[in-house]
């Protein structure tokens, strides 16, 4: 029980470092069916410039990053919970603190080809307090060996 109690004080301190979100920030609306179109009308939205990139011709072993840049439209903080991508050669890094409304901020994407060949495609799944809760990002490249 003690170190239940010590790690929620934890999270709590982290999360106020962090950028100090209220619990009013945070909505999940995959789990609340049949939401509110005022609720709707509240909440954070992420506007992407572009959910998809092309590296284009690319040499096995380069790493390649890309920036995806985004806008919060909506009219609460947006928070993003997590980026994860498909593959282990893939890696991103959100925001970890709170964007409020009318703030840009990117997610950076980066792309290791040592392992790849030929045509390859990457998702990067964004989980965040918006609706719909999850936005799919996507990579690709045309990995050649060197000869």
């Amino acid at each position: 029980m003690i170190i239940t109690l010590l790690g929620c004080v934890g999270c709590r301190k982290k999360a106020a470092e962090e950028g100090d979100f209220k619990v009013s920030d945070v909505h999940n609306p995959k789990t609340a069916e049949g939401i509110s179109d005022k609720a709707n009308k509240n909440m954070p939205v992420i506007t992407f410039e572009t959910t998809t990139y092309d590296f284009g011709e690319v040499v096995q072993g380069e790493k390649l990053t890309y920036s995806f840049k985004f806008k919060n439209t909506g009219k609460s903080n947006l928070i993003i919970y997590s980026s994860e991508a498909t593959c282990g050669c893939t890696t991103s890094t959100p925001p970890k603190a709170p964007i409020r409304p009318g703030e840009e901020g990117e997610i950076t994407v980066t792309f290791d080809s040592k392992s790849q060949n030929g045509k390859v495609s990457k998702r990067i799944l964004v989980a965040a307090n918006t609706y719909p809760s999850e936005n799919i990002l996507t990579i690709t490249a045309n990995v050649s060996k060197i000869q």
